[in-house]
């Protein structure tokens, strides 16, 4: 355990002659790794007091279950508070939950903004009744891959830390295999504004208790992604009581709709992240303010929505056959269209995808007819054509331009738009034999 070892190697408990150095400071980077330290090596973690990011990898943290860990003086307190170390990654270890308990608020000395556990296997229960009325200065904590107890049944242990987790504002519980999350632990993060609980467990039936009344109130940014959530409508009542949410990331679960549901998503989303969901149609209701949505990586052969605060929408690697017409995103400026099944941009759709900032198209089945290589050109022209032109887009067909570049085919405004320049000709000329006559 980082905060253990140098509290320890501070008082003076583990002795400075290490047999081998296994601490590793990157000076310009201000990174410092310790590799499998121990009692033997645990002199080379002088090193990384220079460091802004200390990560432990390995080691025996469990030896040090029965070591007396005594409260600071007033000289030790001071050592912790000089210390520059913003972040602490602890990673590929047994973790006693007994002694986290003891050393957890010694942090409180610290400047240590983020905590994080990789691949760690939290052992037995802790004693966390020294953490009542105990605040820490870390506001972002993260688990990715650990293995603990359920957290059902441990609310005590969370009520004991409340007065520190109703200040933390960024929470990751990442590929743990999470089923649940309790009501009374949700009420606990009073000032949580991002909650990352992708890669786990949760189905459609956990996610309503889990953000029950109370729960995160200043949640703005939530991830499920790559969950079992399949239910659109229960996701949808799930969210029910997140008023303040802003960024939901639904990506990479199996999203089906019911027949009809008259769910309302919360009025403050504006970003919606539905991307790699198995889509064959444009679920809804949408959110209704939505300013981003990410439908990318699906089975949708068309979209066919009016979302008028809509300013980016991603549809890459899909199935669409043709453009969506922008009139239905006044204020859209980000388009793209990658990887689908679309044959040209009709020119009445042009000009208005020319007023966009961003527009992709790239590696579509471009028929390089005249209108179909003209449209491409001339939103190139505009500048707003984006990453992949022109070596991305290609001909399909006509047989005579297959595997060209767009870009090479010889077109004219003329010849493309032959009954725009031909009807004011005719007009002209008929207006010219009025006169005179």
């Amino acid at each position: 355990m980082s905060v253990a070892v140098l509290l320890l190697l501070g008082l003076g408990l583990l002795g400075t002659e290490g047999r081998r150095n296994r601490c590793y400071f990157n000076r310009t980077q201000e990174h410092c790794v310790c590799y499998n330290l121990s009692e033997e090596t645990a002199g080379s973690i002088i090193q990384c007091l220079a460091a802004t990011v200390v990560e432990f990898r390995g080691g025996e943290v469990e030896k040090y279950i029965a070591f007396p860990i005594r409260d600071l003086d007033s000289s030790a307190i001071e050592t912790l508070g000089s210390l520059i170390i913003k972040k602490v990654i602890i990673a590929d270890v047994l973790v006693p939950e007994i002694l986290l308990a003891r050393v957890l608020r010694f942090f409180s000395y610290t400047h240590v903004k983020e905590l994080v556990f990789d691949s760690c296997v939290f052992q037995g229960m802790g004693d966390w009744h020294k953490m009542d009325g105990q605040s820490l200065p870390i506001l972002s904590l993260s688990f990715n891959n650990v293995t603990s107890a359920p957290l059902m049944g441990n609310e005590q242990a969370f009520s004991s830390l409340s007065t520190w987790l109703e200040t933390l504002q960024e929470l990751a519980v990442i590929s743990s295999r999470v089923t649940s999350l309790p009501c009374a632990i949700g009420k606990l993060f009073r000032a949580l504004h991002t909650l990352d609980l992708a890669q786990n467990n949760l189905r459609d039936g956990s996610l309503t208790p889990a953000f029950c009344q109370g729960a995160f109130p200043q949640l703005q940014v939530l991830s499920l992604q790559d969950n079992n959530l399949t239910s659109y409508h229960s996701v949808c009542e799930g969210m029910q009581m997140l008023q303040g949410l802003q960024d939901l990331n639904l990506s990479q679960n199996k999203l089906m709709a019911a027949p009809s549901s008259s769910c309302q998503w919360p009025a403050s989303l504006r970003i919606f992240n539905l991307s790699h969901a198995g889509l064959e149609e444009v679920l809804t209701p949408l959110p209704p303010n939505l300013e981003v949505l990410d439908m990318s990586h699906n089975q949708l052969h068309a979209v066919d929505i009016s979302l008028s605060s809509l300013k980016k929408l991603f549809l890459s690697q899909n199935l669409l056959q043709a453009v969506p017409s922008i009139r239905s995103y006044p204020v859209l400026d980000t388009l793209h269209l990658d990887n689908n099944s679309i044959t040209e941009l009709p020119w009445d759709e042009v000009t208005l995808l020319g007023r966009l900032q961003d527009v992709t198209a790239a590696n579509n089945p471009y028929s390089c007819s005249c209108s179909g290589a003209g449209g491409l050109q001339a939103l190139a022209a505009t500048g707003h054509l984006g990453q992949g032109w022109p070596q991305d887009y290609t001909c399909q067909s006509p047989p005579g331009y297959q595997g060209w570049q767009v870009v090479a085919v010889p077109v004219s405004v003329l010849r493309c738009r032959r009954a725009a320049v031909v009807a004011p000709l005719c007009v002209t000329l008929a207006l010219l034999g009025l006169a005179g006559a």
